[in-house]
């Protein structure tokens, strides 16, 4: 593509195509990942774990503990993806090489350097949803074809930790916070939202704590659409949290970006 057929893309684009190039230099590395990463996870807590489980326990709400993580582990790694991407690649364009004030020396609007970034994480977290299904394909996880409907589920999810981490990365002059993020954010998160163990055996204060956060019902979705099992109205709640979230986190985020890459 030359200068000017890339200067008749609309602006969105130009900034998810410099993404896609730079993507293209790490590609393979994280393809690998994408698929290693459900592999190892599955066969470590789904079936060595599981196998326990089975064992000891008989089943987890009906079924074999491997189905039972599986879906609650698609909506972790979108989570894991998403925070990823939404932390050192946002705070290195505005702080270290400065790409995204490059940018906005060209008729690029922050607006536009917003919804480019959105656009590829999204893309990001399609790659690694279809991945990790087709690996729990493979492991015979999916019990039903709406399992299909998770994969833009599993985006939802990753979209709403995008949003609110994108938002604080621009805020940040060091990488010290991301750690704290991971460390007392994401990480406890496994824990406290079903993934690994049904809601009903966290002690009855913790479930409000639970309901609270976007993972919670990004993996009560997934369960759900790949078991079979729809509660049709839970879904309803579930689904709107989510855009809720998401939706305030890019509000919060074109606003934070705005004040710190317009001088």
């Amino acid at each position: 593509m030359d200068l000017a057929q890339g200067t008749r893309l609309p602006p969105t684009l130009r900034v998810l195509r410099y993404h896609f190039y730079t993507y293209m230099r790490t590609w393979r590395s994280s393809l690998t990942t994408s698929f290693l990463a459900p592999v190892l996870y599955l066969a470590a807590m789904g079936v060595s774990l599981g196998s326990l489980i089975n064992k000891h326990v008989g089943s987890v709400d009906h079924v074999p503990y491997l189905s039972f993580v599986a879906p609650g582990l698609l909506a972790a790694s979108a989570m894991q993806v998403a925070a990823s991407d939404s932390m050192y690649p946002v705070m290195a364009a505005i702080k270290w090489i400065r790409t995204y004030f490059a940018m906005l020396a060209t008729p690029l609007r922050v607006i536009d350097v917003l919804l480019g970034h959105f656009s590829w994480v999204t893309i990001r977290l399609i790659l690694t949803a279809v991945a990790y299904l087709g690996v729990m394909a493979a492991f015979g996880t999916v019990h039903s074809p709406l399992a299909i409907v998770a994969v833009p589920v599993a985006v939802l999810t990753g979209l709403s930790f995008s949003a609110i981490i994108s938002a604080f990365a621009a805020t940040q002059e060091n990488d010290q916070g991301f750690a704290t993020i991971s460390r007392m954010g994401l990480i406890p998160l496994f824990l406290l939202s079903a993934t690994f163990f049904p809601l009903r055996q966290l002690p009855g204060w913790m479930h409000p704590v639970a309901y609270a956060t976007p993972l919670f019902h990004g993996v009560d979705l997934c369960r759900m659409l790949v078991l079979g099992r729809v509660d049709w109205a839970s879904a309803g709640w579930d689904v709107a949290y989510l855009v809720a979230l998401t939706g305030f986190g890019f509000v919060v985020a074109r606003r934070l970006f705005a004040k710190r890459l317009v001088v």
